[in-house]
Formats: C-alpha cells, sequence, structure tokens
C-alpha cells in the first residue's frame, strides 16, 4: 500500500486488495502479473479473484516508461518529478476477458479534472479558455495544457494571466500555453483579441467560455450595457461570432458555455410572451444582482443551443454545462456577503470537474466524425 499511495493509486477496493506479501507488477507489453514475496513466485492470476488482467489505456500526460540495468521496467513522473516501479495505469486496469470490461474508473465530487483526463493526449489540440487565470478556467487550462493541448488563456487582467501561465509551466516546462488579452466588458477589446488569434494561423479545436461576472453593483461598459449581461453573455456572444469560421474549419470543434442552474429563477418574457429587451439590460433601478446573473445565465443556454443546431451539421457542436453546486471560485469577490457565504461552504464545494464535461463531449464528437468517415 505504501507504493500505491506513493502513486496515487491507494484508492482500491476489497476485491482486488491483495492478500499479505503478493505484489502487483506489469510487463512492457502491459499484462498484469503477481509476485509473491513470501513464496518467491509469481503468476498471471489474481491470487483472490483468479481473474488476468490487463493495462487500459497510455501513460497519464508527463509520464514515460523505462528500464533500469537490470531489466526492470520502471516509471519517471516528468512533472511532479519522481519515479516509482508501479505502473501509475494499475488503477485502470481491465479483464482479460473482452466481452466483460471491468474499468475502475470512478467519477464523484471529489474528482479532478486531472484525473478525469488520464491517460488523454490533446497533442495537436488548440484550446482557448476565456477567464482562464483563476477558478474553473483555470484548472481546465491547466489540464488540457499538461495533457499536450495548446491552450491559450484569454484574460482581462494580464498579470494575473501571465502568472497563471507560469503556474502551469512550472508543473510541466514543455506546456504549451500563453496568454492574450480579451475583455469582455468592452466589445473592442473582444474584436482584438479575434484579430490576434486569426493572426496566428492556428486552429481551433475547443472554446471555453467560462469567464463570468457575479454580484456585481450596476454599471454600463463603455458600450453602453449592463455590466452582467455583457461579460456572461454578450462578449462571449460576439467572440464565437468572430471565431465562427475558425471553429469550422477545425471541424470536429466544440464550444463550451459555462452556465448554471441559476438560469431556472427568471424570466426573459414580458407579460404577454414576447423577449423583453428591457431585462436583458436593465435601468439602475431595475436592478437586482442575483437576477441579473441569472438571466444572463438563460441567454448562455439559449444561446448554446441555438448554436449547436446551426453549426453541428458543420461539425462544430455547442454544449452548455451547469459546473456543480456551490462550486468554489473567486466569482463571489464581489460582495463582502457572498464571499462570507462562500467561504463557510467551502469545505462542503466540489472540485474543479469542468473538464468532465468538456471531455466527454470532445470524446462524443470524435466518435460521431469516425463513424460517419467509416
Amino acid at each position: 500500500m505504501a507504493a500505491l499511495r506513493y502513486a496515487g493509486l491507494d484508492d482500491t477496493d476489497s476485491e482486488d486488495e491483495l492478500p499479505p506479501g503478493w505484489e502487483q507488477r506489469t510487463t512492457k507489453d502491459g499484462w498484469v502479473y503477481y509476485a509473491n514475496h513470501t513464496e518467491e513466485k509469481t503468476q498471471w492470476e489474481h491470487p483472490k479473484t483468479g481473474k488476468r488482467k490487463r493495462i487500459a489505456g497510455d501513460l497519464p500526460y508527463g509520464w514515460e516508461q523505462e528500464t533500469d540495468e537490470n531489466g526492470q521496467v520502471f516509471f519517471v513522473d516528468h512533472i511532479n518529478k519522481r519515479t516509482t516501479y508501479l505502473d501509475p495505469r494499475l488503477a485502470f486496469t481491465v479483464d482479460d476477458n473482452p466481452t466483460k470490461p471491468t474499468s475502475r474508473q470512478r467519477y464523484d465530487s471529489s474528482t479532478t479534472a486531472m484525473e478525469i483526463l488520464q491517460g488523454r493526449d490533446f497533442t495537436g489540440q488548440v484550446v482557448v479558455v476565456t477567464g482562464a487565470n483563476s477558478g474553473i478556467g483555470f484548472e481546465t487550462a491547466k489540464s488540457f495544457a499538461l495533457h499536450g493541448a495548446h491552450v491559450i488563456l484569454a484574460c482581462r487582467n494580464m498579470t494575473r494571466a501571465n502568472e497563471a501561465v507560469s503556474r502551469i509551466l512550472g508543473e510541466w516546462h514543455k506546456a504549451k500555453v500563453e496568454a492574450m488579452t480579451l475583455d469582455l466588458a468592452l466589445l473592442r477589446s473582444v474584436q482584438h483579441f479575434a484579430q490576434a488569434f486569426k493572426a496566428k494561423n492556428v486552429s481551433l479545436h475547443v472554446l471555453v467560455c467560462n469567464a463570468g461576472a457575479f454580484a456585481l453593483p450596476w454599471s454600463l461598459t463603455k458600450d453602453g450595457l449592463e455590466t452582467t449581461f455583457q461579460v456572461n453573455h454578450l462578449g462571449h456572444f460576439y467572440l464565437v461570432q468572430l471565431l465562427q469560421d475558425v471553429l469550422c474549419r477545425s471541424a470536429p470543434a466544440r464550444v463550451v458555455v459555462v452556465s448554471s442552474e441559476s438560469h431556472r429563477f427568471t424570466d426573459i418574457n414580458d407579460s404577454s410572451g414576447k423577449l423583453d429587451f428591457s431585462r436583458l439590460s436593465p435601468s439602475k433601478n431595475d436592478y437586482w444582482a442575483m437576477l441579473a446573473y441569472n438571466r444572463s445565465k438563460l441567454c448562455n443556454i439559449l444561446f448554446s443551443n441555438e448554436l449547436h443546431r446551426r453549426l453541428s451539421p458543420r461539425g462544430v457542436t455547442s454544449n452548455a454545462v451547469h459546473p456543480g453546486n456551490m462550486l468554489y471560485s473567486s466569482i463571489h469577490r464581489n460582495w463582502w456577503v457572498y464571499t462570507l457565504l462562500f467561504t463557510l461552504a467551502r469545505p462542503f464545494t466540489k472540485s474543479m470537474i469542468l473538464v468532465l464535461h468538456v471531455h466527454r463531449f470532445l470524446q462524443r464528437s470524435r466518435e460521431q466524425t469516425r463513424d460517419r468517415a467509416e
């Protein structure tokens, strides 16, 4: 168990737990065998279940398999700068029976983004994440970068964005990650970002519209619109429109819009059922911060659904995601009451799992594209 704990794989269940004196090992070609140190013998079958197993999937990103001078396989974790003789994929073995696969992978409220992407290689993929210098955006950007993607952190505050880039590079110096200026509260900035991105002449496989504002006091942007509405919805809407041609050229591509369950607690129609534009960008007298946030999140979902309807025939899919109830981030920073509530709730909040949604959507898109090709 000490070796498992060192490799971060100590979460085993009773069925697969080895008896005292036994050790689980792997061959170079991915087969699992068991060593009995008491009787000094090895065997292919699990000593308790009698099953044969093999490794499923590739090594986690940043890991390499090498052989020591005695011919024994060991594994190097370049990200955390450590070595171990225990294969990190042992937590994801499957039975040697094609009709009864038993993946050991499990996802719950404590699952991290890095665990979700375990074994995935996004080399060659270009990902843009808005609001990526902290919180959900940072975890999303970091996880993609550490799994090979070229990640662009689109942020308003370049000082904090560059610090985020440095933190990612500190975990893996070969990560392809950079920061670009994007202020969603200024439509001209959105336009400049799109122009600068297109000048790079790269593809765009994933666009994560994550940046958002919460509990802001009423104010108007320089474009004359209520700030929460423009930052949470309209700025992203404009960004997607400007990058639509790049997304279509890069198909299969994906737009992920971070929304919220709070979209259910509002309405943007008037008493006759027609869209009331005054509710989207209300005056100071009609403004309530929580309601403005909820309306912007409803706009996110309506936009994502319509975007998917229009662009999915061209290989660009769109999904709006709810990242989780009481997910801890810094979005509450604009009012001390919310800061206090989030601080009290932090021990019960979820981990950063947005990438679970992103990854599932990407895999689905790739499978659909492969099916069409066949």
